[in-house]
């Protein structure tokens, strides 16, 4: 079967699956809609937090200032110095990552070293405050004890092999 068919066949399966069981779809839909809406407000002023923060560390030049602290480092280790503002960037707004990739590599010479890292490190990362904000914001959880530092863990794990993986397996 053809992925493109994969949409319209899941709809119909369910449409005749709930033809058959003699369920009000348009109900249903509509008692779903009202509780993603309901979803979506609850986790508005975490949302709101959130990018207020991300515009103030970018524009207040403390990802820069990290950079700079990390920088000898992450030269030390072998990690891309022109790569650590990506890896600060990530765990708190994805759309900021991207585009802190995509500027990164249309600076960065096609197939190199630190662009193959930062491609891995996008992949292998997650937006964790992000994800914590929505998720934990969706269900009320107001401490998330272990979450962030075991998530961090995970963001910092993922940068370091990150240079692993593209030695591994990326380099020739």
């Amino acid at each position: 079967m053809s992925t493109d068919l994969v949409v319209p066949v899941t709809v119909a399966v369910i449409t005749g699956y709930a033809f058959y069981k003699k369920t009000d779809i348009f109900s249903v839909f509509i008692q779903g809609a009202g509780k993603g809406l309901s979803s979506a407000f609850s986790i508005l002023p975490a949302l709101c937090f959130l990018m207020t923060a991300i515009g103030m560390l970018r524009q207040s030049g403390i990802i820069e200032m990290l950079t700079g602290f990390i920088r000898p480092f992450a030269e030390a280790t072998g990690f891309p110095p022109e790569v650590l503002p990506l890896a600060l960037l990530r765990p708190f707004s994805g759309s900021g990552a991207l585009g802190y990739y995509e500027e990164l590599c249309a600076n960065l010479e096609t197939g190199s070293f630190a662009e193959k890292v930062a491609s891995v490190l996008m992949g292998g990362s997650e937006t964790t405050f992000y994800t914590v904000a929505v998720y934990y914001g969706a269900i009320g959880i107001k401490k998330g004890r272990n979450t962030v530092p075991a998530a961090l863990f995970a963001d910092i794990s993922a940068a370091v092999l990150s240079v692993f993986a593209v030695n591994l397996f990326l380099q020739k």
